[in-house]
């Protein structure tokens, strides 16, 4: 008998389990339903005042929201109402090319005539007069149009909407940018319209192998971004990986193209950038013609391009429209810099702390000079003087520029020769701060990572001098050179070395010796014909004696 009631215990408390869980599951599902936002899933009816009516609850009450109902035809009258947004949308077109033909032309044709029609795209065929409508007839599809820029078209006895093409917002215009600026080249720059972006990098690679392709990433803001790349020469392994990576973002807000980046790196925890951008149309399509992937945000001036490599980080678009000499000069310059902003602050600190031997006896007494009654050791001065630099820098970006340049210059000059004055640091370390200060402004793709590595090499060799500072660019070259950017090796070609891609990093050859494209970029290497070197026209006879 107690086994018996155990066993019944038992069952009846596994099926009180199954029943919980059985009500659990209904609950949830309730409250699914009740959490599913209004119209998500649903398709459009046939009944007019039902569509109306369903817009009005999802969208009446937004201040910017317009609602336009009226009829057209001749002998029957049609129901019909317009929905968009205010300030979306070019007026002009509305009247012009919807409301005009509607209401004025339409008694070219019956009611019978315009009915006849099963589907609502013979009122586009015979009435409408404009370009981009498409047919929808999921209530998503239309939100997702009308938030867009699109005018709805509903019109009684049809379960099927038109997205009429009237996108017209304010827009900055095409303007030099301010972050690249240059002496020779052209003065355009992306604006925050993914339109006119296309437009600029169109006008720029005039074939039909060119290719835009077009997403919808962010749930909340539902924002485009395209894909540019030319079809016979990008490197399809890349481009299947930037579209799978892009794919796979399910996030509610894409507001600029630093989101997308950061979904989309291959090195989340390095300090080195593995995605590329610019606001230069000239530099994305230059980049593209050599077989990498643009990827373009709307609302934002910034394109990304991928592949990254870090030494395009030392290029710079003038390199190519100056002589070959001067470039290869000042691409080496840029090296030095980078190298002074990084290790500059640290090999003093080196120098002063443990290795004050291989300072010359002379400069040493100067500098023993200059910083005797100094409060503080060379670490804590050259951090002290790092974190005002990176303040006073700061200052100068947020604030109006006007303002901004005058705190940067009047401060830097300021602070510098008050805290000499008041002995808190020596002369000396005034010189290494502005030079590395200087030096970070030659490389502004790298400032970043630049600015980090500088402090732990500062750190190190403050603690471990010359042998700290070899210990971190050790490990730095060892990362750099396990780095990829969508399956590049980042350091390329450097490491691994490739001969022939180094005629465009440490030097700039001209571009008659440039006959192939980078083999790690391009699937289509062929760039430039041999033998384009120019020279002196030959005559007919000297034409013969060389043959």
């Amino acid at each position: 008998m107690l086994r018996g009631s155990g066993a019944e215990d038992g069952l009846k408390n596994m099926l009180k389990k199954i029943l919980k869980q059985l009500a659990l599951k209904k609950l949830l599902k309730k409250k699914n339903k009740q959490e599913q936002p209004l119209g998500q899933g649903q398709e459009l009816s046939r009944d007019f005042e039902k569509n109306v009516e369903l817009f009005k609850k999802i969208l009446g009450k937004n201040r910017d929201f317009v609602q336009y109902e009226f009829v057209f035809g001749t002998h029957e009258k049609i129901r019909a109402a317009l929905f968009y947004f205010e300030g979306l949308v070019y007026r002009e077109y509305i009247n012009e090319f919807i409301l005009k033909p509607l209401m004025f032309q339409s008694h070219h044709f019956s009611s019978g005539e315009l009915r006849r029609g099963k589907s609502i795209a013979h009122l586009r065929e015979r009435l409408i007069s404009i370009g981009g409508t498409e047919v929808v007839s999921k209530v998503d599809d239309i939100l997702n149009n009308c938030l867009c820029g699109d005018t709805i078209l509903l019109v009684d006895g049809y379960a099927e909407a038109l997205a009429l093409n009237t996108k017209g917002w304010k827009t900055r215009g095409v303007e030099e940018p301010k972050t690249e600026a240059l002496v020779r080249g052209a003065r355009e720059g992306f604006t925050e319209s993914i339109g006119i972006n296309m437009a600029l990098l169109r006008r720029r690679i005039r074939h039909f192998e060119f290719t835009i392709e077009e997403m919808q990433i962010g749930a909340k803001t539902r924002t485009k971004v395209c894909i540019a790349y030319l079809k016979g020469v990008v490197n399809t392994g890349v481009l299947e990986e930037v579209r799978k990576r892009l794919g796979r973002i399910k996030t509610d807000a894409i507001l600029e193209s630093g989101y997308l980046e950061q979904f989309i790196e291959d090195a989340p925890f390095s300090i080195f950038p593995t995605v590329a951008n610019s606001e230069r149309p000239d530099t994305v399509a230059a980049k593209i013609l050599e077989g990498r992937v643009a990827i373009i945000t709307d609302g934002t001036p910034m394109v990304l391009t991928v592949p990254a490599l870090f030494a395009s980080s030392f290029q710079s678009p003038e390199d190519y429209y100056s002589r070959p000499y001067y470039a290869s000069l000042i691409r080496w310059i840029r090296y030095i810099c980078f190298f002074i902003t990084v290790s500059a602050p640290a090999v003093y600190v080196a120098l002063t702390t443990y290795h004050q031997e291989l300072i010359p006896t002379p400069l040493l007494i100067t500098m023993a000079a200059a910083s005797e009654g100094t409060p503080f050791p060379a670490l804590v001065e050259v951090l002290l003087m790092g974190v005002i630099f990176e303040i006073l820098r700061e200052a100068g970006i947020r604030l109006p520029r006007p303002i901004g340049t005058t705190i940067s210059i009047v401060g830097a000059l300021v602070i510098g020769e008050s805290a000499v004055s008041a002995g808190l640091i020596g002369a000396h370390m005034v010189i290494v701060v502005s030079l590395t200060a200087i030096s970070s402004f030659v490389i502004p793709a790298q400032t970043d990572a630049a600015t980090i590595l500088r402090f732990i090499l500062i750190f190190a060799a403050g603690f471990m001098g010359a042998f700290g500072i070899f210990i971190v660019f050790l490990g730095l070259l060892v990362h750099l050179s396990s780095l990829r950017s969508f399956g590049v090796p980042y350091f390329a070609p450097f490491a691994p070395v490739n001969l022939p891609a180094l005629q465009d990093t440490m030097v700039r050859v001209p571009f008659w010796m440039q006959l192939t494209r980078p083999k790690m970029l391009s699937r289509n290497r062929q760039r430039t014909e041999p033998g384009l070197m120019p020279g002196p026209e030959q005559k007919p006879s000297q034409q013969k004696q060389s043959n």
